[in-house]
């Protein structure tokens, strides 16, 4: 997720072209250690929302700091600051703010955050916001939730299961958070994938696959 503020949108598309045209040699450029939390209703049937906080790594940070410093304070003011997020907020809008969220394999329909709220934190960029789905998610059946970027350009990870959380959780519940194997990842999915590459090359969602995952098993 490069962030020039001119060249984000261009550099985010030609890294998607990258990604779709030629997976086996790229990686990512950009880290971040994520915290998801999940919302529940109050009634704790249902999930109403979604808190995602990225801590990016020193390098990019940096680079953020150096592209928005306008009066070359070596800090970030809050005019400033407004303006990372809302680059960060117009560049992400199309990649739904890399959010994955299914229920039984199927794509749930995210509202765009309201904003986002980005800080400097012993140097290294914070970005934070809230989604909600269109419409309520049952806790019924496979739910699952995690965090992709599609052009392979920025990694997000959860470092530590417990950085996936959901209080509350009913116990008609189980939660589980999948890390998958690479190699297993694309030996599971490898028909799959070269079907889309050829019928779509630039929507093969590739990193999907490979993205760490809140499970949540619900009966009914």
């Amino acid at each position: 997720m490069p962030l020039k503020r001119k060249v984000l949108p261009a550099a985010l598309a030609v890294a998607g072209l990258v990604a779709a045209t030629a997976p086996a040699n790229v990686h990512p450029h950009v880290f971040a250690e994520a915290r998801l939390d999940v919302v529940l209703a109050p009634d704790h049937q249902s999930i109403t929302g979604l808190r995602h906080v990225w801590r990016f790594d020193d390098l990019f940070s940096s680079t953020v700091l150096m592209e928005f410093d306008a009066n070359s304070d070596l800090k970030l003011d809050d005019a400033e600051l407004k303006e990372v997020s809302e680059t960060i907020f117009t560049s992400l809008a199309e990649y739904n703010y890399f959010q994955l969220v299914t229920v039984d394999g199927k794509d749930v329909k995210m509202k765009p955050p309201a904003a986002l709220m980005v800080n400097l934190d012993n140097n290294q960029l914070i970005v934070l916001f809230e989604s909600t789905p269109e419409t309520a998610i049952p806790l019924s059946g496979k739910i699952t939730l995690g965090i992709y970027d599609p052009t392979f350009y920025t990694a997000i990870d959860f470092t530590e299961d417990e950085n996936m959380a959901v209080e509350g959780l009913p116990a008609s519940c189980t939660r589980t958070v999948v890390r998958p194997d690479p190699d297993t990842a694309i030996a599971q999915n490898q028909q799959t994938l070269t079907d889309a590459f050829f019928n779509d090359p630039t929507g093969t969602d590739m990193s999907k696959i490979f993205a760490t995952k809140l499970e949540l098993n619900c009966r009914a």
